[in-house]
Order: C-alpha cells, then structure tokens, then sequence
C-alpha cells in the first residue's frame, strides 16, 4: 500500500469498501492496475450482449479521495475526441462537484455507459439534410444562418458536430443556435439555445422560434467578429439571418408574403361583413 498517513486512514478505508462493491458488481469489467498506486481501470460497453461502443476509464484514487481530492481519471476510447470528449469530461466533473466528499466511481461509470448509450442511438440515426442561408455582412462582420430539421436531442447534436467539421464554421467567434422540436405524446415542446459567448443572442433567437411557432427545427447564426462593435444591429442580424433561412426552407413566410395575406384576409371578411 502507499503511505498513508493517520489523517487519511478513514480515506483509505472508504476506497477499499469502494473498490470492493464496485469489483462485487462489474466483475471482470473491474480491472486492478496497481492496487499499491491505487490504479484502476473498468471497461465501459453501450451493451453487453452486443456492444456497439467501448470505453475503458482508468482511474487513480489520490490519498486524500473522497474526502477534499477527486479521482484523477483517463477515459480511453479512439472514437472518443472533441467535442464529445469535452462534453463527458465536463459531465463527470459537474457529477463529483455535486457529490464532493462522496464515493464518486459508481456514478462516473454509469455517466459514461450512459454517454455510450445515446453515441449508439445517435449512430442508428440518419443524419439531418443541413441548409445554408445567405450571408449578411456588416462593418466587417458576418453573418450566416444553418437550418436542420430535427426531431431528437441526438439528432441536434450530430448536426451540430457535422457543422462543427467545417472549419470555417467552427472558427466563427460565435454560433449561436436554438432548436424546437414538438413531443406529440407530451403535446409540449423541447427546446432549447446557447449563445457561445454573444450574450442573450441564444435566448433572443429561440424567442424568434416561438413568435414563428416553427417546430422540429434547429438554427443555427455563425458570426465572424469583424473588429468593429455593431451594438444592439448585432441581435438584428441574428435574427435577420435566422428568418431568412427559415423562409428559404418554407418553414414561415417572408414578411412581405405575411403582409398580402393579411392584407386579402381582411378584405375578404369586410366583404362577408358588408353581405351580412
């Protein structure tokens, strides 16, 4: 065993009770590395039987875990990169502040057999057609809008991936999105934005969404900062560019189609009002 000093004694305890439930319940999944170290290893599947997706975390319990120390941890796995690994490693993270000063493994293994779980759905699931708007361009700054049409939360997330691979659009300084997508056996809508870094822009489109009452759609409005600050014409070319793409793709009228139809709906009741 490492030194373990007296004040890490009940630490040591906690981790060897830890370790024995966690060999009890995933049996040969549960690997001992070095028991001296205190280095672990599990291997992570999606599905036993038939496993689409495999993972191994390695983990190193410090001695002062799981009092004032988390576990130092290595997720291996080669389709694992980008944004995908950020996402689980920040969800790991987000689990042990939550959780500070508990027993953690449990519940990081089974956060990524969860992960692994919808990567294997997402992977069942076809890629969204994904549309490019026009591009709106102002005191040197750009502005581009992307549609696709969703119906899933995983579905959001391949297409935000498949943007994310063009470098261009990944080098915008913002990409703000917001989606929509209508739960029929709910009757209620899940939604939501994100405004990567330009404040309130992914609230403000989403906003959008709801006045045009679109559903099953993403948006997505790239910027590339030009130097120039636009101040509030920034949310209007936001939302400009977003009207635009969804007008393109038939999900709502252009403006000056939405005003002749009012237009002709209101003569068409004053003229059954005067018949009346």
């Amino acid at each position: 065993m490492a030194n373990i000093n007296v004040e890490n004694a009940e630490d040591l305890q906690s981790q060897i009770e830890e370790v024995e439930a966690l060999s009890s319940i995933y049996g040969d999944e549960w690997c001992v590395i070095d028991e001296a170290a205190r280095i672990f290893c599990i291997k992570i599947t999606d599905d036993i039987d038939h496993p689409k997706l495999k993972a191994c975390l390695q983990i190193i319990l410090p001695p002062d875990y799981p009092s004032t120390a988390p576990p130092v941890y290595q997720i291996n796995a080669a389709w694992l990169r980008g944004l995908d690994r950020m996402a689980l490693s920040n969800s790991l993270e987000e689990l042990y502040v939550e959780n500070a000063g508990e027993s953690i493994l449990y519940l990081w293994v089974e956060k990524v057999r969860e992960f692994l779980l919808e990567k294997a759905r997402c992977k069942d699931i076809k890629l969204p057609s994904i549309k490019h708007g026009g591009t709106i361009t102002d005191r040197r700054s750009t502005f581009q809008s992307h549609l696709a049409p969703v119906v899933t939360p995983g579905q959001v997330r391949m297409v935000l991936d498949k943007l994310y691979e063009n470098k261009k659009i990944a080098s915008a300084t913002h990409n703000i999105y917001a989606y929509r997508i209508y739960c029929e056996d709910k009757q209620s809508f899940l939604q939501d934005c994100e405004d990567d870094g330009e404040t309130a822009a992914g609230g403000r489109l989403l906003h959008l969404l709801q006045i045009l009452d679109v559903r099953n759609v993403l948006v997505v409005v790239s910027r590339w900062y030009g130097g120039i600050q636009l101040g509030p014409d920034r949310f209007k070319h936001i939302n400009n560019s977003a009207r635009n793409v969804l007008v393109q793709e038939g999900y709502t009228f252009s403006l000056s189609t939405h005003k002749m139809h009012i237009k002709r709906s209101r003569g068409k009741y004053c003229h059954c009002f005067a018949l009346i």
